[in-house]
């Protein structure tokens, strides 16, 4: 799940998420930034370095990730335990 950029970066000046950011996924666009879904890398380190907390969580797109998903393996059960003597 990617990032995205609310309307409270609209004219704002800073960029001190840009600049930690590992991958350069931020453009700048006409009046705010916009993360790339495509480069983003989902680590967040930008999220709390925007002073204006204009960073979030891309819900909409939350399960649909491109990167390969994780799945448990059925656990193999096995009879009771018994002690031997």
């Amino acid at each position: 799940m990617t990032y995205v950029v609310t309307e409270n970066c609209i004219r704002c000046k800073y960029t001190d998420c840009v600049d930690v950011c590992p991958v350069d996924c931020f453009h700048e666009g006409e009046r705010f930034l916009v993360i790339d879904p495509d480069v983003c890398i989902d680590c967040g380190v930008c999220v709390p370095e925007c002073p204006v907390e204009a960073i979030v969580e891309n819900m909409r797109n939350r399960g649909r990730s491109s990167a390969p998903r994780r799945t448990r393996l059925p656990m193999r059960t096995f009879g009771p335990i018994t002690p031997t003597s």
